[in-house]
């Protein structure tokens, strides 16, 4: 029987409508023009589809040889989430953004890379299609796992990984849907009520209209086709060698962070890792300066001093 082209795969993501979709770009693309100016825009095919790549600065010259940035966003969404850090990070050295296949961005999703060994080839073909032979990897979320999925199975372009408050240590507990369900029930909350739901849920998007609208739209715009990752089991946190910092919100529900506080440093060697107080699951729209600061600090070290110079440390700021 000849194939339906029209038929829906249901193991990848999609789009609900053209006119959703479009929408959402251009609410995604208000987020774009809050953060650093796009120095380009272009697109990489990977064998599952094609990857939509965001590059900024850096706005010095001599700053252009240094070890770019790959910053790898959370689920469901798109680049446009690291509209608070792109103006800091991109005065200091090359920043590219990849969105990633799968979620509500304008990358196409062909075929399903939910699995760990599946994850890592996407993210080492786009890194490979981009010409970059070395990278300091930034992750958030979902993307904290993938960036520590990589450390752990194609780590040899990567100087450094930075996961902000990931995925990928523990297994996702119910609270942390709860908490998602309620803060998106939330967005529809009056005017008056989202600073204090905000401060309440530790949720700083619903305070910031422009992201607040993004958040809405591409609930309703994109259907995700992948189950929730697994966490790296303790023996993949012992093999990686890649200079790691990992930074938590104090209110995390997404991880226990004062449990991997302890627990990263005494597993992945050099390790560091960190709480950010005043912080959910957001610390880099919540205090961007700060985080900014201590990425890139923590990447200094490794550009100057070498992985082996890098030591475990670990506390509550």
């Amino acid at each position: 029987m000849p194939e339906n082209k029209n038929r829906v795969r249901r193991d990848v993501g999609r789009y609900v409508s053209d006119t959703l979709r479009d929408r959402y770009f251009a609410a995604a693309d208000v987020l774009f023009a809050m953060g650093a100016p796009l120095r380009s825009e272009t697109d990489v095919e990977t064998s599952f589809g094609t990857t939509h790549v965001y590059r900024y600065g850096p706005t010095d010259p001599a700053a252009e040889s240094r070890t770019p940035i790959v910053l790898i966003h959370g689920a469901a969404y798109s680049s446009a989430m690291w509209f608070p850090n792109t103006p800091g990070l991109s005065l200091d050295r090359p920043v590219y953004a990849l969105d990633t296949p799968g979620d509500a961005n304008r990358s196409v999703h062909r075929e399903p890379m939910w699995q760990p060994e599946r994850a890592a080839q996407w993210m080492d073909e786009a890194l490979d299609a981009l010409g970059l032979d070395e990278v300091h990897l930034v992750g958030s979320s979902y993307g904290g796992w993938l960036v520590l999925n990589q450390a752990h199975r194609r780590p040899e372009r990567l100087a450094s990984v930075t996961a902000l408050d990931p995925g990928g240590l523990e297994k996702v507990g119910l609270r942390f849907f709860v908490w998602i369900f309620i803060s998106l029930f939330a967005t529809l909350a009056p005017k008056a009520l989202r600073p204090r739901l905000a401060k309440w849920l530790d949720q700083p998007v619903l305070a910031i209209p422009e992201m607040r609208e993004w958040i809405q739209l591409g609930a309703r715009a994109y259907r995700i086709r992948r189950p929730a990752p697994l966490p790296l089991a303790e023996d993949a946190l012992r093999s990686i060698r890649t200079p790691l910092y990992v930074i938590m919100g104090k209110h995390s529900l997404l991880v226990h962070p004062k449990r991997q506080l302890e627990r990263v440093p005494r597993l992945v060697p050099g390790a560091r890792a960190e709480i950010i107080s005043a912080t959910g699951h957001g610390p880099q729209i919540d205090h961007p300066d700060v985080v900014n600061a201590r990425m890139l600090s923590f990447m200094e070290d490794v550009d100057s001093l070498g992985p082996a110079a890098v030591t475990a440390d670990a506390h509550e700021a």
